[in-house]
């Protein structure tokens, strides 16, 4: 198949969950002998850029604005593939459904995978809530097929717009490579890593006044950025004491390498159905605190430990795990097995295989405005 990947801001990934996806999902596609193109937006690629060369970028205009980069990337890119050879578009964001028509107005089935519930970040507030509200509901009915990530999100959509969806999780997969902490002067298995965008509803608050209370010698490595509100990043600062580390975005091999040597990983983010970060900690080996949300208990289930949305609960249990060496590496066992059966990115790219074939086989189906929900 020729298999066309619109909506994210490219790979290699320099910025998030979706970005990740591009780059393991292509790759997967890749190996098994299907063309893969990544449509790319313009800011975040480089000429020396790394990255699977069996895939095709192309580079679209971009404008790097909070508000309007997506849209103005995603238009230029759904016209482009709309008049492109490929068999099947993987649109990614909900943001972006309202482009989901273009390509299908040229026989193109469209897979819109929405993610989470976007509409509910506290960075998207009046008319951009609004906007993503509206996005929401175009998904339901403008894509071809749509996916959703999480049971919970697969419930949402049903039992407000009676749209059903083919439920594909997130993949990870701990790399090969024997990654070390060289340049991060950090101890094995002696530091509490927090991974996330800093914005409020991943709620690094929360985790920075819950460490000042936690009697312990270990760092607490704060790994994320926010490229579009620095002042909130400095007042998250402000929060730390001196054994917090804050290490700005890491991708790569930096980023596995604080992984793989974690002695503990704190999950705090509250919107969104399958998260990367959550996924990778476990395929990392690693022992999980998460916030109890229904996506995030669906997610770690009992290969984590959950915690209320207080700064009492997750400090107790933060004391506790770091207290109790033995159920540490419990928890670890249990989250390595869990990723193992459940999120391996061969797994995902097969069930996404499936469901382009049996796109392609059904063309007639494809006429905008007769979705296949």
């Amino acid at each position: 198949m020729k298999i066309a990947i619109v909506g994210t801001r490219g790979i290699p990934n320099r910025y998030g969950g979706f970005e990740r996806f591009a780059e393991q999902i292509s790759s997967r596609f890749a190996d098994q002998g299907h063309q893969v193109t990544v449509y790319c937006r313009r800011a975040f690629v480089r000429p020396d850029d790394v990255y699977d060369r069996r895939v095709r970028r192309v580079i679209v205009p971009s404008l790097h604005q909070k508000h309007l980069d997506t849209w103005v990337s995603t238009f230029f890119a759904a016209v482009r593939v709309a008049f492109s050879d490929n068999d099947v578009v993987l649109l990614c964001n909900v943001a972006n459904s309202p482009f989901a028509y273009i390509p299908r107005l040229f026989g193109k089935p469209v897979v819109l995978n929405v993610d989470g519930l976007d509409r509910k970040r506290e960075k998207w507030k009046g008319l951009g809530a609004q906007v993503l509200h509206f996005c929401e509901c175009m998904s339901s009915f403008s894509s071809t097929r749509l996916v959703t990530d999480a049971k919970a999100i697969h419930d949402y959509y049903l039992a407000k717009y009676g749209s059903e969806s083919t439920v594909i999780g997130y993949g990870s997969e701990m790399p090969a490579a024997d990654y070390s902490l060289n340049g991060f002067n950090l101890e094995s298995g002696r530091y509490v890593l927090y991974v996330s965008r800093l914005e409020p509803e991943n709620n690094p608050d929360l985790v920075l006044r819950s460490w000042r209370n936690v009697r312990s010698d270990w760092p607490l490595v704060v790994v994320g950025d926010n490229p579009y509100d620095h002042g909130y990043l400095e007042r998250m600062k402000s929060l730390g004491d001196e054994r917090v580390r804050f290490t700005g975005a890491i991708y790569g091999d930096g980023y596995w390498a604080l992984q793989k040597h974690a002695g503990v990983f704190v999950f705090a983010c509250e919107i969104g159905g399958v998260h990367p970060a959550l996924i990778e900690a476990m395929a990392a080996n690693n022992a999980v605190l998460y916030l109890d949300t229904p996506e995030n208990a669906e997610t770690a289930g009992d290969a984590g430990v959950k915690y209320v949305k207080s700064e009492e609960d997750l400090t107790a249990k933060l004391q506790s795990l770091l207290d109790d060496p033995a159920a540490r590496q419990q928890l670890a066992t249990r989250a390595k097995e869990r990723a193992d059966a459940l999120y391996r990115w061969d797994v995902i790219a097969e069930k996404y295989e499936k469901l382009f074939e049996g796109l392609i086989q059904s063309k007639s189906e494809q006429l905008p405005g007769k979705s296949l929900q």
